[in-house]
């Protein structure tokens, strides 16, 4: 059955797709460029014989997966591969997309490429909400900065003590006036930008909170679960189970670790050992949630009237791991800054830990789902 096997490369762009087919025994060949349109695509895998027969690749990137949807549904069995991890010859200097097809065809015949998840289309529309919604919030922090250094720089400074941003230091914002017609202009857009991104941040929210109710009941208990977790309210573990999908994907706590980079790097050699930062070769937006939640396990173990709302109707064994993850994070956050190790390192090494408990809380909470569904 292998000699029959037909293995697609294929270098995807915006608008077209580079194809290139290495047959089982043989040559590897160009097939020319096609549009990066659905009914291009399905005449190349008419023209290319049985969908069954044909194994396609091709490298993640902004185009999503899209493609990997139409093939799938197509019949072709369809990998998605992690381009930093494709084989590369040293003295290589000649890229086209020809060539970068052809390398995709001939690695994937010899299963030399490693493959990434893909999620469902209801798992990578909940993402770009929650991603839409990290964006929001980094535009709004440029535009709480802009308005505050236009203040610091024109000398207005508030009468009372207390944070910025509050409703207090908001109401006395909307009352400044300045006499230069230009500097008021310019006071009333930054403002009107703080209170618009403000409203946008809400809106996707609200928004959030509406996906989820609509979510299948495995993610919904696993969002309730990871709730459980100091550090983690209902935003933060939304974010966790769209960036993971499915958590009991993950054979190990070691391999969650890994796909955040949070790892540290290693340069050893014969009997010298030598560690250094963390990869951040992984999912950013699961590590930065991460280490934000650590933070939190600074201060002692505790269940405040928030948590214990969190952890209503929660089964008593993922509070249970909960608590021990309190206990035992906090000892070690402790314990790194009794050593005086420097505090944001100790908070990622926190955050690294962090990331084990979620693990065993997810895949608890995924195997409670499937066992109520099958009762």
């Amino acid at each position: 059955m292998k000699k029959k096997l037909r293995f697609l490369g294929l270098d995807v762009h915006a608008a077209t797709i580079a194809v290139a087919v290495a047959e089982a025994d043989g040559e590897v060949r160009s097939l020319g460029v096609i549009p990066n349109r659905a009914e291009s695509v399905r005449k190349l895998v008419k023209k290319l014989g049985a969908a069954e027969q044909l194994r396609a690749c091709y490298e993640a990137g902004p185009t999503g997966y899209v493609l990997y949807w139409q093939l799938t549904e197509l019949g072709v069995d369809c990998t998605v591969v992690a381009p930093t991890l494709v084989p590369t010859k040293a003295g290589d200097r000649v890229k086209t997309d020809r060539r970068d097809a052809a390398k995709l065809a001939r690695s994937h015949r010899v299963d030399d490429l490693t493959a990434v998840w893909v999620p469902d289309e209801g798992t990578e529309a909940l993402r770009d909400l929650v991603r839409a919604r990290e964006a929001a919030k980094q535009d709004q922090l440029r535009a709480r900065h802009r308005l505050s250094k236009f203040l610091l720089r024109t000398g207005r400074r508030p009468p009372f003590a207390g944070k910025a941003w509050t409703l207090p230091y908001m109401a006395w914002v909307r009352q400044l006036r300045y006499e230069q017609a230009a500097q008021e202009w310019t006071r009333l857009d930054l403002l009107h930008e703080v209170e618009h991104m403000a409203e946008r941040v809400k809106r996707l929210e609200e928004a959030i909170r509406e996906a989820v109710k609509l979510a299948p009941a495995r993610m919904r208990e696993v969002i309730r679960g990871l709730q459980c977790l100091r550090g983690v309210a209902e935003i933060s573990a939304v974010t966790i189970m769209a960036e993971l999908g499915q958590i009991s994907r993950f054979e190990s706590p070691r391999q969650l670790m890994g796909y955040s980079g949070a790892v540290p790097s290693e340069e050893s050699t014969g009997q010298r050992q030598r560690r250094g930062s963390i990869t951040k070769t992984g999912n950013a937006h699961l590590r930065r949630i991460a280490i934000e939640a650590a933070w939190s396990y600074r201060l002692k173990p505790a269940v405040g009237p928030a948590l214990r709302r969190r952890q209503e109707g929660v089964p008593e064994q993922i509070r249970e791991m909960a608590w021990k993850a309190q206990l035992r994070l906090h000892k070690r956050y402790a314990r790194l800054a009794a050593a005086g190790k420097d505090q944001r390192k100790i908070v990622t090494a926190v955050g690294r830990e962090l990331l084990g408990f979620i693990w065993a809380i997810g895949v608890k909470a995924e195997t409670a789902a499937s066992q109520a569904r099958a009762a």
